[in-house]
């Protein structure tokens, strides 16, 4: 049986409010390919469907789109919902959808109830997780096989429980074993971009919670990993901070034979625009050649110029036009670590807002070119003196 194992597709997302629709619609006719081409039976879908709980239509449109697709080449799906999705919301028709080939699992209640696939060896049991927020599903997941009275607290106690759940119902059968979970498994290297589901600092499952389950497909972390060979996340399509620009976006095709875990394949997913990462003074940065390589790149760039450039984000897209970031760090700044009181101290007010110019100017760089000349400093002075009148006649 051949698996394509992908998450956290986030539809509606954007990456620093640059529309990623496209992109996005692009990677799902990409998806719909690779199912195609290598004939996949089942797709995995592991959370994180979409970017938040109530999405845009035309994300919405989108999945609706790509299930009957997926459909149409062959293959099953199988989704869960992640801790940016709305469960109910995402849930909505699942067991109406079900007689369709399109399982989506949201309820943590159904934890111990699988997707049953077939093949010549016999039957895959596809278990789908859901994203389980402690406190939320303690008293929603099935009682424990084991006779447990009460669900423990924490991350790590809610998906025990539901692989508890998954284990009693295994034990009943004669098949290999998947598992869908939405969750941060100890070890898993994390990005900027994912929304941080520990509390109290304590968030992350211990990778013994999946021991003897055939395959683990995860959800949540945007890097692509394998903790081992069977536990492994897919990672995001698209990268969606520039933490992540050095990744190699993609999925997973899993191939499992009568045993079990047979074969995984990287599948690369297509980049639609490569992010990268530039720094220098403006002037340097709009004429050095060997910067021709980033003019169609998504582009962070920092400025180092020791006094702030007029307009140089329009300055920079002449050339970049793709810039997204934009930060300013003069290259020869000094961190003041004095108080605000040392700092005035021994000053007169003109003096005072004379230099909060030449700061806005030139940050903590020692540079005296931004600071206010003569004409600037009467106009100061006549503000000071008119901000003196007005509080004497109040």
């Amino acid at each position: 049986m051949r698996l394509l194992h992908t998450s956290d597709w986030h539809l509606g997302r954007s990456l620093h409010r640059c529309d990623l629709r496209d992109a996005q619609a692009a990677h799902l006719d990409h998806l719909v390919e690779v199912v195609r081409s290598e004939r996949v039976d089942a797709v995995l879908v592991a959370g994180d469907v979409f970017d938040r709980a109530v999405p845009p239509v035309d994300a919405v449109a989108l999945y609706d789109e790509v299930l009957v697709r997926l459909r149409e080449v062959g293959a099953h799906v199988v989704v869960t919902s992640g801790n940016h999705d709305s469960a109910s919301r995402l849930g909505v028709g699942a067991r109406l959808f079900d007689a369709s080939g399109v399982h989506v699992r949201t309820r943590p209640q159904d934890c111990g109830r699988p997707v049953l696939l077939s093949d010549q060896h016999g039957d895959v049991a596809v278990y789908g997780l859901p994203y389980l927020e402690p406190d939320a599903v303690r008293t929603l997941l099935p009682a424990d096989p084991g006779g447990a009275a009460e669900v423990p607290r924490g991350h790590a106690g809610v998906l025990g429980r539901a692989m508890a759940c998954v284990r009693a119902d295994l034990s009943r059968r004669s098949a290999r074993s998947v598992v869908l979970a939405h969750a941060w498994v100890t070890g898993g290297a994390v990005s900027e971009s994912e929304r941080d589901i520990r509390v109290g600092g304590v968030g992350d499952v211990s990778a013994a919670l999946f021991d003897g389950i055939d395959y683990t497909a995860l959800g949540h972390l945007h890097g692509a990993q394998e903790l081992r060979p069977g536990l492994r996340y897919s990672g995001s399509p698209l990268a969606f901070s520039f933490s992540e620009a050095a990744h190699v976006k993609g999925s997973w095709l899993v191939e499992l034979d009568r045993r079990g875990l047979a074969r995984v394949e990287r599948v690369p997913a297509p980049v639609p625009r490569r992010l990268s990462s530039v720094a220098g003074a403006l002037p340097d940065l709009l004429a050095d050649p060997r910067l021709a390589d980033h003019e169609g790149d998504w582009l962070s760039v920092v400025l180092t110029d020791p006094v702030r450039p007029d307009d140089p984000m329009a300055r920079l897209r002449t050339r970049f036009p793709h810039v997204l970031v934009l930060e300013w760090q003069p290259a020869d700044a000094v961190a003041d670590e004095r108080s605000y009181g040392a700092r005035v101290a021994g000053r007169d007010d003109l003096e005072v807002v004379a230099e909060f110019v030449r700061h806005v100017r030139c940050g903590g760089s020692t540079s005296q070119a931004g600071a206010a000349d003569e004409g600037e400093r009467a106009l100061l002075r006549q503000a000071l003196e008119a901000g003196r009148l007005s509080a004497a006649s109040a």
